[in-house]
C-alpha cells in the first residue's frame, strides 16, 4: 500500500512540473530575445545566456559541479559585429532573409561588375563570390578565409544579378572567453554515481548590427527542457546524483563538450548515463535517439517507458554520430543519448527559428518519459 501511494504522488509531482509549460516558455522567449542577440559572440550575447543559466541554477538549488557554476574556456571565432552591407543590381538586400554572408569570410569594401561562373555562381572580383541558393543557413567559424562568399536567396532575388556593392565588417577574436553552465543535485544514496542531462546554449549571435538569430528550437528548447527538470530534481533528489551541464561553443564544432570531456569537474567513470537535448520544441512526428544501436539495453528501456505511457508516437533509433555534445563523452566510454524531435517547422540554422513559432508539441510528454527512463536507469 505504501508503495503504490508512493507511485500515486511521483505520478502526480511529475504531471504537475511536466505541465509547467509557462516556466518552459518565459525561458525560451528570454534566451531568444534581443537582449540574448543570439547567444553568440557579438554584444556580450553568450556571456549574458551563461549568466542567466548560472544564476537559474543557484536559484533552483543546484549545487555547482565544481567550485563554480561556469567552466571558463577559449577557442577562436570569426564575428561579423558591424556593417552588414550587400546591395545587387541597386537593390539593398536584407540580412538574414535576403542573403548571408559565409561564417568564414573577411570584411570586404567594394564595388563590381558580376560574371557567371554558372547558373548558381557569380564571381565579382578573386576575392568575391555570390551564390544563388533555395535556402539560407548560417553557422559559426573558428577561422577567416581569404575569400568572401555571399549567398543569396533565390525567392528574394529574381532578376539576373549584374553587378553588386558591399560594405561587410569581421572581427576575428582570437580567444573568445565563454563557459559550460555545470550543476548538481545530489543523490541520496549513492552521491558517486551520476545521471547527467546536456544541452548547448549557444547560438549562431549576429550578422551585422541590426540581425540576429534568435535559436528557438536550436537550443533555447533544450536549455528550458533542462532547466525545467533541474527543478523537479531539486525539489526531489534521486538516488544517484542528477548533474546539469548547459554547453557553450556547440556551434563551433562541439567545443564546449570536448573542453569538459578533457578537463572533467565529476571522473567520467561516475557518469552511468547522459542525455543530451537538441532540437526538441516539436515531437508531433516523434523523436530519435542517437547511439540506440550502441547502448541497445537502455534503448529497450526507453521504450519499455514509452510503449506502457505512449508518450511519443515514434522512436526512431539512430547509429553513432558525431552531431551533438554527446559525442565526446561516447569517445571517452561515457554511455549516451542524443535526443532530438520531428515535426513542426522547419527553421533550422537562420532567423525564422523564433519562439513565437515554436509549438512545443511534445513537451510534457518528453519530460515524463526522460524522468521515467532515469527512474529506470536507477533501479
Amino acid at each position: 500500500m505504501k508503495k503504490f501511494s508512493f507511485f500515486i504522488f511521483l505520478f502526480c509531482t511529475v504531471n504537475s512540473f511536466a505541465q509547467d509549460s509557462a516556466y518552459v516558455r518565459t525561458v525560451i522567449n528570454t534566451l531568444t530575445s534581443k537582449t540574448f542577440w543570439g547567444r553568440g559572440y557579438a554584444k556580450e550575447g553568450m556571456k549574458k545566456a551563461a549568466d542567466y543559466i548560472a544564476h537559474t541554477y543557484q536559484k533552483t538549488g543546484l549545487l555547482p559541479m565544481g567550485t563554480h557554476y561556469q567552466q571558463y574556456f577559449s577557442f577562436p571565432v570569426n564575428t561579423f559585429p558591424g556593417k552588414m552591407m550587400v546591395a545587387i543590381n541597386g537593390q539593398e538586400l536584407v540580412p538574414g532573409k535576403d542573403f548571408i554572408v559565409n561564417s568564414e569570410s573577411p570584411g570586404i569594401k567594394q564595388k563590381a561588375s558580376l560574371t557567371p561562373i554558372d547558373s548558381l555562381n557569380y564571381q565579382a572580383t578573386p576575392s568575391l563570390i555570390i551564390s544563388l541558393k533555395d535556402k539560407l543557413t548560417w553557422s559559426a567559424a573558428t577561422e577567416v578565409g581569404g575569400v568572401t562568399n555571399i549567398q543569396v536567396n533565390k525567392k528574394y532575388f529574381t532578376a539576373i544579378p549584374k553587378e553588386i556593392s558591399v560594405d561587410i565588417e569581421n572581427k576575428f577574436i582570437p580567444d573568445f572567453q565563454a563557459a559550460n553552465i555545470c550543476g548538481l543535485v545530489k543523490g541520496t544514496k549513492y552521491p558517486d554515481s551520476l545521471l547527467i542531462i546536456t544541452a548547448h546554449y549557444d547560438h549562431l549571435g549576429g550578422m551585422g548590427a541590426n540581425t540576429f538569430f534568435p535559436g528557438a528550437n536550436d537550443n533555447a528548447a533544450g536549455v528550458a527542457t533542462l532547466l525545467s527538470l533541474a527543478k523537479y530534481y531539486a525539489i526531489h533528489p534521486q538516488p544517484y546524483s542528477i548533474g546539469f551541464i548547459c554547453f557553450a561553443a556547440e556551434e563551433s564544432g562541439l567545443l564546449g563538450s570536448g573542453y569538459f570531456v578533457e578537463n572533467p569537474l565529476v571522473p567520467l567513470g561516475n557518469i552511468k548515463f547522459l542525455l543530451n537535448l537538441d532540437l526538441v520544441g516539436t515531437g508531433e512526428a516523434g523523436m530519435t535517439v542517437v547511439n540506440a544501436p550502441v547502448y541497445p539495453k537502455a534503448f529497450a528501456q526507453l521504450n519499455a517507458v514509452n510503449n506502457e505511457h505512449h508518450y511519443i508516437s515514434k522512436i526512431n533509433p539512430r547509429g553513432k554520430a558525431a552531431n551533438s555534445d554527446h559525442y565526446f563523452f561516447t569517445e571517452k566510454g561515457v554511455p549516451a543519448f542524443f535526443i532530438y524531435t520531428q515535426g513542426g517547422p522547419s527553421a533550422y540554422h537562420d532567423i525564422f527559428d523564433k519562439p513565437e513559432t515554436l509549438p512545443l508539441t511534445k513537451y510534457n510528454d518528453l519530460f515524463k518519459l526522460i524522468v521515467g527512463f532515469n527512474q529506470k536507469l536507477m533501479e
